[in-house]
């Protein structure tokens, strides 16, 4: 059986884990190609004009795995934590795709919601899992697998510095020999960037305008929530808005507020335009680099209509202001 994985919106979180499960019940993983500008295109000609950036960008993604293979796995993510809750399009994500691609491969889906208790997750897993085998020991012994191999993937991302893309090529190429851990030091000569988003805004180099690539060519370190351990994040996020009440909070709140107080020399948080999370999220912390004076924000809002050239423009001009503060700063 040859399950299908859109290159879209939770793929940057979750792809080894979902890889790992697959593989674990003798199924075949096919992942669809990069964002290109045809794939937007062939997403956002399916949806209304209101429909959020993502989405559009994954309905496409979803159109390049049609004839590809026997099932796509799109699962519906409401909670990952108590009292926490996902943003709506997650929730309807399998049935808008049923109505609005009805040539898809049958849907492979799964609900995920933790305030259900662990009960419902359990069955959940089950389920999905009896469409390869009947077996809930094996359905359980993946299950075990694809959390290991999402636990260490987040380490490779704290604990190397590595970005998702870079983690998940690694984890998919054979070890050759021992392999010592690497432990990231600052540079302390290169202006330091950290940027907040979702990870499908920060990763997917055709949304956001290969926006890593151009501030690295700057001559920029770039650093991303994916770079800090689940505690930071959570100790972050308290200091900032108390608690998380949206999923994907802590990528912004709590990256972003980390980021201002420590180890970046400005902060660009990232958001789609229409988004109603995100606009609350990157005002709190547009709120708290207002009252902190030490790090420069600037929030980049992309959309499919926006021109290469301003987001350009806007991150040259961003960056040469660091620098000059830098400069001003050690000729002091």
């Amino acid at each position: 059986m040859r399950i299908g994985i859109p290159r879209a919106l939770l793929y940057y979180q979750y792809y080894p884990m979902w890889q790992t499960f697959f593989k674990e019940l003798g199924a075949e993983v096919a992942v669809s190609p990069p964002t290109t500008r045809a794939t937007l295109s062939a997403g956002s000609a399916r949806v209304v004009a209101d429909t959020c950036l993502p989405v559009k960008v994954f309905l496409g993604h979803v159109l390049q795995l049609v004839k590809e293979c026997d099932y796509v796995f799109i699962p519906a993510i409401r909670s990952v934590a108590k009292n926490v809750y996902n943003c709506s399009k997650f929730l309807g994500l399998p049935d808008m795709t049923r109505a609005v691609i009805p040539e898809s491969p049958p849907i492979l889906e799964i609900d995920i919601d933790i305030n259900k208790g662990q009960k419902k997750l359990y069955q959940a897993i089950y389920q999905l899992g009896r469409h390869f085998t009947w077996n809930p020991v094996r359905i359980r012994k993946a299950a075990l697998a694809a959390w290991q191999t999402h636990l260490n993937y987040q380490q490779l991302m704290s604990r190397q510095g590595l970005m998702p893309i870079e983690a998940i090529e690694k984890m998919q190429t054979p070890p050759d020999g021992a392999v010592e851990e690497v432990i990231p030091q600052p540079d302390t000569q290169k202006t330091t960037i950290a940027l907040i988003g979702h990870p499908y805004m920060l990763y997917d180099e055709n949304t956001n305008h290969r926006l890593v690539h151009r501030l690295e060519q700057a001559g920029c370190k770039v650093i991303t929530p994916q770079l800090l351990t689940v505690e930071e994040l959570e100790s972050a996020t308290a200091r900032v808005a108390d608690r998380a009440y949206w999923t994907c909070e802590e990528e912004i709140v709590g990256a972003g507020g980390h980021y201002l107080e420590k180890e970046a020399d400005g902060v660009i948080g990232i958001m789609a335009f229409g988004c109603g999370p995100d606009s609350l999220m990157i005002d709190v912390i547009r709120r708290r680099a207002t009252r902190l004076k030490t790090t420069p924000f600037m929030n980049l809002t992309l959309d499919e209509h926006g021109a290469e050239a301003g987001i350009v423009t806007r991150l040259e001009a961003f960056v040469e202001m660091i620098k000059r503060k830098k400069r001003a700063s050690a000729c002091v």
